[in-house]
Parts: structure tokens; sequence; C-alpha cells
């Protein structure tokens, strides 16, 4: 796997002085990230599903995602051009206004999808449908799971792998079955669940500044 460049290190030098106990797991962040931005390369996205606490950490990471992080992320003037000759009024408010966004989907937040899958069907593979219906190789799925073994979790990281996708996993310190079924599973250093997603935080964090760096920095 390729080395990261040095204006994309940098976030992670940052993040382990301010977490210092993320240094074990900077590796993992590394080849995280260059998962993501190989896909995103190649058109692929980024489909994020947990539960709880970590549902609203995938909703959180789409968000970052979307839209502007730190940076402003202005359009390419050729698509503000068209937007305007498509319709010169709303044309010219979305050309100032849209920003450049990496496709990101969080598989919790799609609620008349989810309560019909799981009155029809098997509610644990509600996530898992989600992944079979959105991915496609080269797409990549980040399960979120304290425990790393939460089953929904589990069904849709399987469904991935067999949909030719890479599979990231974010989880605790302890041993688990998603841990097994990525390409890279960042454990941080935490064993207690609202500890576990105290660091979560900062990893997803970065990562994001990291793929914004990448893709809408001026001069890469």
């Amino acid at each position: 796997m390729k080395e990261l460049k040095r204006n994309i290190e940098k976030y992670i030098t940052v993040l382990c002085e301010r977490y210092p106990v993320l240094k074990s797991v900077e590796n993992e962040i590394s080849k995280a990230y260059l998962l993501l931005e190989e896909s995103y390369k190649n058109g692929g996205k980024l489909l994020i599903a947990g539960n709880g606490g970590s549902a609203a950490d995938a909703e959180h990471i789409v968000g970052e995602l979307m839209k502007g992080f730190k940076l402003s992320r202005k359009l390419q003037a050729d698509f503000a051009d068209k937007l305007i000759k498509e319709n010169s009024e709303f044309g010219t408010v979305l050309a100032e206004n849209l920003q450049g966004a990496l496709p990101a989907i969080a598989l919790d937040g799609h609620p008349a999808l989810s309560t019909a899958y799981m009155n029809d069907c098997e509610p644990v593979l509600c996530f898992a449908q989600q992944v079979y219906g959105y991915g496609k190789a080269g797409d990549v799925f980040l399960g979120i799971s304290t425990s790393g073994n939460s089953k929904n979790i589990l069904y849709a990281a399987t469904t991935a792998r067999a949909r030719g996708m890479k599979v990231i996993g974010l989880t605790g310190a302890k041993n688990s079955k998603l841990d097994q079924m990525c390409d890279v599973c960042i454990k941080v250093p935490q064993t207690e669940t609202y500890k576990i997603q105290e660091l979560h935080l900062p990893v997803y964090h970065c990562l994001c500044l990291m793929l914004e760096n990448e893709f809408f920095e001026k001069g890469n």
C-alpha cells in the first residue's frame, strides 16, 4: 500500500499529539485513509452503519464529508457554468452556494425503508439489505461498533465483502468478529463503551480532514 503524502500525514501527527493514546492505531488510521482515498478517486462512495451513539457518529461523518468541513469547497468552474446556463436565476444561487461533496450514506437514516424491512423481513439484516442495494465493487463500508460484535454490523460487513467492497471497522480494543472481517480495523485502546466512543470521534474527524485536504485543498 502506498505511503501518505506529507500534507496528509500531518493530520495523524497532530491527532497523536492531542490524543497520545491513539499512537497505537496510527498505522490503521493511515491504512483506512488510503482505502477511502482510492475509493473516492475511482468514483466510489462510503456506506456507514452503527447503533445508538455509533449511529450518531455515522450521521456526523456524513455531515463532514458531504459539505465543507474546514474548507469552503467551491464548485469547479465548469459545473458552475453549467448550472448558470441551465437556469440563470436558480443556477447563479446554486453556483454560489453548493459545495464539493464526497458521497457518503449513513444507513440508520432511512426510517421508512428500515421499518418496512424490519416488519416484513429479518430485522437484524436491515443494514445488510441497504449495503446490498447501495453498494458496488470499489465502495467502502465503515462499520462502527464499540464491541465489534453487533450482529447487524457483522451481516452488513459480510454483504459488503461479497459485493467486492472494502470494509473498515471502528471498534474498541478487544478482539472481535468484526476485526476478522475487515480490511482495516481501527481498535481504539479502550474497553468501556463511552470511553471508546470518546476516541472514535477524533479518529473519524482526522480521516475526514485528510480526505478534505486531498480532494479540495487548492493545488492537489
